[in-house]
């Protein structure tokens, strides 16, 4: 770790840390008593360095404003860095673009270097491109906004003094430290910053399991469809869990990510559920080569690589000011304070039964197992017109605790229909964005976010390049 303030937090036995594992009771404490080094002091601190994260840092950089960002891995990306597409700027029907900001701003980046490819009118798929692409992209968005990166670095605890947030301790390849900053940002995916502070958190009844992706080398185009056939006939021979398969080409080669998997019952909040994840995951992954060996053996498809974590689509959530409902997605409710707009349909990967459920703003539902013909029905009745979009509101990322704090990400408030929606990554980068916007006003204001106006986090969101509706 880099410039070492001499200031430094004492540490002992917890006594000025928030609970480091909220609603979890340790077998056995350990008192310890230790000098923390104050590493770097900033405005804003971001814990996170997904797409979410990093546009968080960045418009709040470009603001005016000293941010640090921290990210556990040795890229930014994310999920991104996983599944490598991204869904429509457009709405339902490609006629009004409701997305634009940075995340349209890396799409140009990569597509500069041939490294993202536009698909029009595709619902599912606005635009496809490389993992490393994209990380160089977000390097270079990063490194001009003068955000200063620590990468390799784990967020371990919140540090609370007379009733604030004051700092982080980190820990990181030179050794455990801490970062104090004025305004904090939780970009961590599950609310790590937020569980360990205490907030409020659920989770739903059947979270929403994880898919461990691959990237496989000398993929046929098409050649998905096949493979949904083969697993639903001879899934079982090799324990391959029924759900869903599906999968993009990777710009400019012929190699290609196949998102196949599923791992059920596992907590990925939970460090033993995430190890048991991972590995099941990718044992899930080699089954799949094993039985297009076996069985689909014209195909020399190789194994080239898997992303650098399992995909995580749904964990904790924390209470906000609001939290978003399935009618407000669903019947395309607008807001005073909407920060975010969408337009891809309800997702629901059922943890309960095989397959996945698709509902779209114009009243259709479609159930969907591999290898099976789908169910289409109607969760409403036809009219005359329909939504073509859907909206979030910034009250849904703000806590009633801790005024210096917000969140940005999957973790936000919203019921399970809603967050099926919305958890999708061309929405989730924008809650980073006006994250980003918000605590710049909150430190420039010197109040507590929950009170800046949402009037002004949308205009400096408008003249910043996003669509705001």
């Amino acid at each position: 770790m880099a410039r070492t303030s001499r200031r430094s937090f004492v540490m002992s036995g917890g006594a000025a840390l928030a609970p480091s594992m909220a609603g979890a009771a340790p077998a056995a404490s350990v008192r310890v008593v230790e000098n923390v080094p104050v590493i770097e002091e900033a405005d804003i601190c971001v814990l996170g360095g997904s797409c979410t994260g990093v546009f968080a840092a960045v418009r709040a950089a470009k603001l005016g404003a000293r941010v640090v960002l921290v990210e556990k891995q040795g890229h930014f990306g994310g999920v991104a860095a996983i599944v490598c597409t991204w869904h429509s700027f457009f709405d339902t029907e490609f006629k009004r673009r409701i997305i634009a900001g940075l995340t349209a701003e890396t799409v140009g980046k990569m597509m500069k270097t041939g490294a993202a490819q536009s698909i029009e009118n595709n619902p599912s798929q606005g635009t496809i491109f490389s993992p490393g692409g994209l990380k160089v992209a977000l390097d270079e968005l990063a490194t001009t906004a003068k955000v200063r990166p620590w990468l390799h670095t784990l967020f371990s605890t919140p540090v609370v003094e007379d009733g604030r947030l004051t700092g982080v301790i980190v820990d990181g390849k030179s050794g455990r430290g801490a970062i104090r900053a004025k305004v904090f940002i939780d970009a961590t995916g599950d609310g790590d910053l937020c569980a360990r502070l205490g907030l409020a958190q659920y989770s739903y009844d059947a979270p929403q399991p994880p898919t461990t992706a691959a990237f496989l080398a000398n993929w046929p185009e098409r050649q998905g469809i096949k493979l949904e056939a083969a697993l639903r006939e001879h899934g079982s021979e090799f324990q391959i869990p029924d759900g869903f398969v599906w999968g993009t080409l990777i710009p400019g080669s012929n190699n290609y990510m196949l998102a196949g998997t599923r791992v059920y019952g596992v907590n990925c909040a939970d460090a033993r559920d995430l190890t048991k994840a991972e590995m099941e995951g990718r044992r899930q992954v080699r089954a799949i080569m094993d039985l297009i060996a076996k069985y689909r053996a014209e195909t020399k498809v190789v194994l080239h690589d898997f992303p650098s974590s399992i995909g995580v689509r749904d964990t904790r959530h924390f209470r906000c000011q609001y939290q978003l409902t399935r009618d407000d997605v669903l019947l395309g409710r607008r807001f005073d304070d909407a920060i975010s707009n969408g337009s891809y349909r309800v997702d629901i990967h059922h943890q309960e039964k095989p397959g996945i459920t698709f509902m779209y703003l114009n009243g259709w539902q479609v159930y969907h197992r591999p290898g099976i013909p789908s169910e289409r029905t109607r969760w409403r009745e036809e009219t005359s017109t329909s939504p073509t979009f859907y909206q979030i509101p910034l009250r849904s990322l703000v806590p009633p605790r801790y005024g210096n704090l917000i969140l940005a990400g999957r973790m936000l408030d919203a019921d399970k229909t809603a967050f099926s929606a919305v958890r999708v990554m061309v929405n989730m980068n924008q809650t980073g964005e006006a994250a980003g916007v918000a605590a710049y006003l909150a430190l420039t204001q010197d109040k507590p976010i929950a009170e800046v106006r949402a009037a002004e986090v949308r205009k400096l969101l408008a003249d910043g390049g996003s669509v705001i509706i």
